[in-house]
């Protein structure tokens, strides 16, 4: 590895810049950015240099300091110490909002685009009169379909927002920022909320706006991910630059250590006792239909097993098990758990029935971010708080705080609010929610998406150990990591069953089944 670890920063920011500088002068710099948040240090002189017409990794840990030197190269927040430059040139100062807008974008996980407005009208929000008072609808239509066209997004102009895909959402907001004249985008967490067929279109329109010299910085959990798209890598943790090498020459091993600081590698096949075979299934799906989405799914998973539902981009999978835990209603079929059908649809019912559920967005399906950590870890089990309507704090922090000790959930207290936290600590107030129940049968759709490797590490113990305690567990997911504890996987396509794949499957088979390649 060429890369090299570099010494914790002592030298001036001017050396700093000295020392990162390269042939060509970067697109973006950041260069020895100190922010501090009371007595929490955000970024200790860290620096960053993207050159022009490349895609750039940003990766770390949870609170490594990602999110502070975004909202730092956006403008959102200043440092206390160094400085931010573009192409060279000092940051615009803080009020200078189109300054900002002209050099710099972000396109987050959670869209920023308004959801009752059409895409002309997002596209060109604040502006639609071109600097008149008033709205000339075809002008604004017109300039609207040049946009998408120069940047071949395949949308309408007239289309309300909220009908768009995730995908689309996304493709919109970077047309956007490029209309501002930005050529410098931050991709964070882009792909948390895709499946496998969107997230290679997303990169194969990456790659076509780096070839028209647009640059990106790319910040992802997803360490593959990392290594299919970019060509360099910057890791931060605790609040420092760690190191900055090319992509080709940071093995992952190295990148794993890079961003743990304990010469982590990965992570090694992990047993479990073996499931008993002739054990009577806990879940029983049969013949479940939803029409237009899924048809004549059939399958059972036994106590102390973790099945695998996996498939690429409109196999069903989600709707699947949104409708067995409640969330969809199904047209035929049943859901059976420990030899009971369900009679109801809804929520409640699959809750009643012992059915806990990680949703696969956890900020609008899975927590109250104005709530507490106490608060959501104990939605579930209000009857184990107190009686006649009356809720104890008492049996709340109880009750929140072994949840936060068995995972690992890093908080001041069952009070905090659950918005104050990190990514992965976020996930895991949700699992901590869904098993506050002590659920007969688990449900989990993306479970480790958007979370960082410690966490997703974590995570995935807690599942091996749910498992090992007699309850039923079904992953849905397409990320490979997601799938690699499970007993088989079984596979959908179009929503139909389309295979089955025991442990030990070849993942170019797995992922050739999902595709549809096979």
């Amino acid at each position: 590895m060429s890369g090299q670890i570099l010494p914790e920063p002592t030298d001036s920011p001017a050396a700093a810049a000295d020392s990162i500088a390269a042939v060509q002068v970067p697109i973006a710099e950041a260069i020895g950015v100190t922010k501090c948040f009371g007595r929490n240090v955000a970024l200790q002189r860290v620096r960053l240099a993207v050159a022009p017409g490349r895609t750039h990794a940003l990766v770390g840990r949870n609170g490594a300091g990602k999110s502070t030197l975004v909202s730092i190269l956006t403008g959102l927040a200043a440092p206390d110490e160094g400085e931010v430059r573009f192409q060279g040139e000092p940051a615009p100062a803080p009020a200078d909002r189109d300054g900002w807008r002209a050099r710099v974008a972000c396109v987050y996980q959670h869209s920023t685009i308004i959801p009752d407005l059409s895409v002309a009208e997002n596209l060109f929000l604040g502006r639609q009169g071109f600097g008149g008072r008033i709205v000339h609808w075809r002008t604004l239509r017109g300039r609207a379909r040049e946009l998408l066209d120069t940047w071949q997004v395949p949308v309408a102009v007239d289309t309300l927002a909220r009908d768009l895909s995730v995908e689309h959402r996304q493709l919109v907001e970077i047309a956007r920022s490029l209309s501002y004249g930005a050529r410098f985008i931050i991709l964070d967490e882009p792909t948390a909320q895709l499946d496998s067929s969107a997230i290679k279109r997303l990169f194969a329109r990456i790659a076509d706006l780096q070839a028209q010299g647009v640059t990106f910085l790319f910040i992802s959990h997803h360490l593959d991910e990392t290594y299919e798209i970019c060509q360099d890598i910057t890791v931060f943790r605790d609040a420092r630059h760690v190191i900055t090498a090319p992509a080709a020459e940071l093995s992952k091993p190295e990148l794993i250590a890079a961003m743990t600081g304990d010469g982590a590698q990965l992570e090694a096949e992990v047993t479990r006792p073996a499931t008993q075979l002739g054990a009577t299934p806990t879940l029983e799906i049969e013949g479940l239909t939803r029409t237009g989405e899924f048809a004549d799914i059939g399958f059972s998973v036994r106590p102390g097993e973790i099945v695998g539902l996996a498939g690429g981009g409109s196999s069903g999978r989600t709707e699947v098990a949104e409708t067995i835990v409640g969330l969809r209603k199904a047209s035929a079929g049943s859901v059976c758990v420990d030899g009971k059908a369900l009679r109801r649809s809804g929520v409640a019912a699959a809750l009643r029935a012992g059915i806990g559920f990680v949703p696969r967005d956890r900020h609008d399906q899975g927590l109250i971010l104005d709530m507490s950590i106490g608060d959501n870890a104990t939605l579930t089990v209000p009857r184990q708080l107190g009686r006649f309507g009356l809720l104890s704090g008492h049996a709340r922090n109880r009750l929140a705080g072994t949840a936060i000790r068995d995972l690992d959930i890093k908080a001041d207290s069952p009070d905090q609010s659950v918005a104050e936290l990190s990514g992965g600590n976020q996930q895991k107030v949700v699992f901590a929610r869904a098993l506050a129940t002590d659920p007969a049968v688990l449900v989990l759709i993306t479970p480790t998406a958007g979370v960082d490797i410690r966490s997703k590490d974590t995570l995935r113990a807690v599942l091996r150990d749910t498992a090992a305690r007699g309850t039923a567990v079904l992953v849905v997911s397409d990320e490979l990591d997601d799938l690699r504890d499970c007993d088989r996987v079984l596979v959908l396509r179009q929503g139909r069953h389309a295979g089955d794949y025991e442990k030990g499957w070849d993942e170019r088979e797995l992922v050739a089944a999902m595709e549809g390649l096979s």
